[in-house]
């Protein structure tokens, strides 16, 4: 049978259903504002889980953008290409000077998953030590790392010696780590775990621990890094890891994202001990170059530093009895209530505010890191609202 000319037919694939959906098509967006198919604007609190950082269709990224899909989209890294060579200079101008190689991949995960290959050869050595509540990716070596039973349990067994101590416990740590050890993996902050900052002390305890085991210390930097008021969130306590993983933002909304090393363990990969057919190629290196030069600017990552801090003072001052705490550094903020937070999801959202859940009762915000002042206040304020009107079951 012929379908009648002008109806709508059901498309013969679909996604998988693996995700909640949140109710609305989006179309386009502009800085901090997102449109769905039916005109409506939305505050956007979530920039695509931090990786928007300079917001939506930047002019500068766009026309870098535009320019290369115009010359060469794709070179694979057997290649040279002067724009690869561009962006390795400006990620280089911001990463501590002991980190001296860099593998390109296009996900987080995948950074992951050449951390610890570097790890295990640069060592010798097999386990790893990862966080409780950590979260490093789905793919398996990553989910491996990764603590939750709800994203681990569907797909084992995983990778084998991989242990999960207490974050922020160094304590724990000592428990397990010894001299069979590749790397310990940590986030300086928690992201998906509801934006747990740990305390002063812990990030350069795991350092100095690391060195004196031998193991690598491993900075999963996927969502922290850009965001927290400095290049990598690790810098605020003056630790340099061994390997750096970084994506998301870096190349402002292309997949993109590499991991970094010291020149020690980066001379023990072998040559073709990892490949990728479109990591690095010249559109994300040419959107990646200016997105970088972008964040350059120190004023920027001041500027984000007390945008957060504001947001955790008022937010964290609120009476509401349904408030436990506010934490965050940086435009990485984390509201943890004393009830579920998808209703007020949900409220905000119909509000025309888009934000993220970081655990079953956190309220997280990821906005773009050039939000407008005024844009975030009157957001701080409706979230103070939505949050204030409502009660305790």
């Amino acid at each position: 049978m012929t379908a009648t000319a002008g109806a709508a037919t059901e498309p013969r694939l679909r996604a998988m259903a693996l995700l909640t959906g949140r109710g609305i098509s989006l179309v386009s967006g502009h800085g901090c504002t997102l449109v769905d198919r039916d005109g409506r604007e939305y505050v956007d609190l979530v920039s695509n889980y931090g990786v928007n950082v300079l917001g939506h269709a930047h002019p500068a990224v766009t026309a870098a953008i535009t320019a290369q899909a115009a010359t060469l989209t794709n070179a694979h890294q057997s290649f040279d290409s002067p724009v690869r060579g561009e962006f390795l200079e400006a990620l280089g101008s911001l990463l501590p000077a002991a980190l001296t190689q860099v593998c390109f991949l296009n996900s987080g995960s995948e950074s992951l998953e050449v951390a610890i290959k570097l790890a295990r050869v640069a060592t010798g050595r097999e386990r790893i030590v990862a966080m409780h509540r950590g979260y490093h990716g789905r793919t398996l070596g990553a989910l491996s790392l990764t603590a939750s039973a709800a994203y681990r349990d569907p797909f084992g067994p995983l990778l084998p010696g991989v242990n999960h101590v207490a974050y922020d416990d160094l304590d724990a740590l000592d428990g397990v780590l010894d001299e069979s050890v590749a790397a310990v993996v940590v986030e300086p902050l928690q992201g998906e775990a509801g934006v747990r900052v740990p305390s002063s002390g812990y990030m350069a305890g795991l350092r100095q621990r690391c060195t004196a085991a031998g193991a690598l210390l491993v900075a999963d930097e996927v969502q922290t890094g850009l965001r927290t008021g400095a290049i990598l969130a690790c810098s605020h306590d003056g630790v340099i890891p061994d390997i750096v993983c970084l994506g998301k933002g870096i190349a402002n909304g292309l997949p993109m994202a590499v991991t970094g090393c010291t020149e020690a363990v980066g001379a023990r990969m072998p040559t073709g001990g990892h490949g990728s057919t479109f990591a690095g190629s010249p559109l994300v290196c040419a959107a990646g170059s200016v997105t970088l030069r972008i964040l350059a600017d120190p004023l920027l990552h001041r500027r984000v530093a007390e945008l957060g801090s504001e947001a955790v003072n008022s937010l964290g001052a609120l009476p509401a009895p349904l408030v436990r705490e506010v934490r965050g550094r940086g435009l990485m903020i984390g509201i943890d209530l004393r009830v579920p937070a998808t209703p007020l999801i949900a409220e905000l959202q119909r509000r025309g505010i888009l934000v993220l859940r970081g655990g079953r009762t956190v309220i997280r915000l990821l906005p773009p890191l050039i939000i407008d002042d005024q844009v975030w206040r009157e957001s701080l304020g409706t979230i103070a609202e939505v949050i204030g009107t409502a009660g305790l079951p």
